[in-house]
């Protein structure tokens, strides 16, 4: 009889959020199968579990997931696990588990942890339909067609981003999508977790000020805002809204660009049409 292959999922950061069945799994099976084995082998230290370990990530999946299948085949239980969270979502898991079921071979979910789920119930967008589209392209003209693309999806759409590029990502999307109301959260149910909510333009000011650290969810809502402020802003001139913000508190420099943005300009642009306006003056 062939074995069984687990599809276990494990903690994102917070050691306690494991299941009691997935420890047993771990524990029972022959071997598990690890995006990275030295990673894996902390939390099974942890909790005792004394599992043979390999190694199948991106870079040998084609290889690995061949030996794999045959002791798969054999009889062998396998256990696949990725870093943190569910395995086979932006992670390796996917290739094996299409050729365990083209061998008829038992595939089970061992349920737990994900990424994508933990920030999208703590966000406060819209829950009924979401679409993940894990990580956008890193070069910027890909990753704003890929944009283009999910623009009309009626859903919240939710990534996965590095930290290095997570300015330029929220930049790309405020230009593409238009302004809408976004999550970014980051280190969840790690010490240093964080869910930072606010519209796109918001998210750009601040992290174009600030470069994150750790791991990274981005949402953002599927409506555009179109409100009265937005629509009257469009109507007003450079130096009003200059003022408005700098009757709020906010200096020159920032309020300048704040009017850009809402004016959807570049802070050039709004540069020289403020220029314009005062020579008129």
């Amino acid at each position: 009889m062939p074995g069984t292959l687990y599809v276990v999922a494990t903690p994102i950061g917070n050691l306690a959020d494991i299941t009691q069945r997935a420890i047993q799994i771990l524990k029972d099976v022959e071997l598990i199968a690890c995006e990275d084995t030295r990673h894996t082998r902390k939390l099974l230290q942890h909790f005792g579990i004394n599992t043979k370990t390999t190694s199948y990530h991106e870079h040998n999946e084609n290889q690995r997931g061949d030996e794999l299948l045959d002791l798969l085949k054999q009889g062998s239980d396998i256990a696949v696990v990725s870093d943190a969270g569910t395995p086979a979502i932006s992670d390796p898991g996917f290739r094996l588990v299409r050729s365990a079921i083209e061998n008829e071979i038992a595939v089970v979910p061992v349920p737990g942890p994900s990424a994508l789920i933990t920030a999208l119930v703590a966000a406060g967008l819209p829950t009924d339909e979401f679409f993940f589209a894990g990580f956008l392209p890193a070069r910027a003209s890909a990753r704003q067609t890929r944009l283009r693309e999910l623009a009309s999806v009626p859903g919240t759409l939710i990534f996965y981003e590095a930290p290095h590029r997570l300015a330029a990502t929220l930049k790309d999307a405020y230009e593409t999508l238009g302004e809408r109301e976004a999550v970014v959260a980051r280190e969840l149910t790690k010490l240093h977790e964080e869910v930072r909510r606010g519209r796109l333009s918001d998210l750009v000011e601040h992290y174009s000020q600030v470069e994150p650290r750790g791991e990274i969810v981005l949402l953002i809502d599927r409506n555009s805002i179109e409100t009265g402020e937005a629509e009257s802003n469009s109507e007003r001139s450079v130096g009003e809204l200059v003022a408005q913000f700098e009757a709020e508190g906010i200096d020159h420099r920032a309020a300048l660009k704040k009017a850009a943005r809402e004016l959807k300009l570049s802070r050039a642009e709004a540069y020289r049409k403020l220029q314009t306006e005062r020579g008129r003056s």
